[in-house]
């Protein structure tokens, strides 16, 4: 009973913040809705089989999947190619260190801004590079082709600085007397890092993996502020798509959002279950 005293705050908090959110998701996935979104008549499995019968939700979802693509192994590789890098000894090391884990320090929105000012077409940082080689302008987050990507390079400047303080941390638990055995048997460089410093930040970036997948399935405010899911859909991932349908533009559709909801949940879900069921087999404990 002393135990079940000390959880009792716990899970209390619990099943107030994801206990009875998620029983009302699935209830007003399984429900219609009326003009102000009040649950109606029981629908059962309709709002799902629509889903899965929508172009419009399939091409949600490939969206969705390309957004993780895009973000999360250019993200968790670029993080670790930069941390080896800052391990030479070099001077001003700690500088860089520092400097590149700031992003860390950034909000979405306000990082989210920032990049908005350097995809401007007319007066944007990286259109004034574009001209000075002699290319013409780029609508970064008004062309199709170029939408999702932009705001996938602004996702991973964003979880950069996570990234790095991730990796350093586990480069610094990493013993001194292995990489100096390896030095000894003639291993240097590149081929030090790939046959020993690597697979001993295994699980740094197994960890990393996993979470850079689970935020990028759930991003939302870089989308929001940068593209609004356009142009015509062309950012448009599930989580953006449970809010058009739930808030935005005074919409009100609870019922299809919260089936949305659901499918993002269980996106989730198999996501993780495949990382731990594969990649965690190749990680290496010490």
């Amino acid at each position: 009973m002393l135990a079940w005293a000390f959880l009792l705050p716990s899970l209390v908090v619990f099943a107030l913040f994801l206990g009875y959110p998620l029983y009302r998701t699935l209830y007003l996935s399984a429900h219609g809705n009326d003009l102000f979104g009040a649950p109606s008549q029981y629908v059962g499995l309709r709002h799902y089989t629509d889903l899965l019968t929508s172009a419009a939700f399939a091409r949600t979802l490939t969206t969705t999947a390309l957004f993780v693509l895009l973000t999360v192994l250019p993200g968790v590789l670029g993080a670790l190619l930069l941390v080896l890098l800052l391990e030479s000894r070099i001077r001003g090391v700690r500088l860089l260190r520092s400097a590149f884990a700031l992003p860390f320090a950034f909000s979405v929105a306000s990082a989210s801004v920032v990049f908005g000012v350097f995809y401007n077409p007319a007066t944007g940082v990286l259109n004034g590079l574009l001209s000075r080689l002699g290319a013409g302008p780029v609508d970064w987050l008004t062309d199709a082709r170029w939408a999702l990507p932009s705001v996938a390079a602004a996702t991973i400047w964003m979880n950069l600085g996570y990234n790095v303080l991730v990796l350093s941390a586990g480069l610094g638990s990493i013993t001194p007397e292995i990489t100096e055995a390896a030095r000894l048997d003639g291993a240097s460089g590149w081929r030090l890092a790939r046959s020993v410093t690597v697979p001993l930040l295994g699980p740094h970036l197994f960890f990393l993996v996993v979470v850079s997948t689970i935020n990028a399935l759930q991003s939302f405010g870089q989308i929001n502020i940068l593209t609004q899911g356009g142009p015509d859909g062309a950012s448009r991932t599930l989580v953006y798509s449970v809010y058009e349908k739930a808030f935005a533009y005074g919409s009100s559709d609870f019922g299809t959002a919260s089936a949305q909801a659901v499918v993002l949940l269980l996106v989730v879900l198999a996501c993780t279950a495949v990382q731990f069921g594969v990649v965690e087999r190749k990680v290496h404990y010490t």
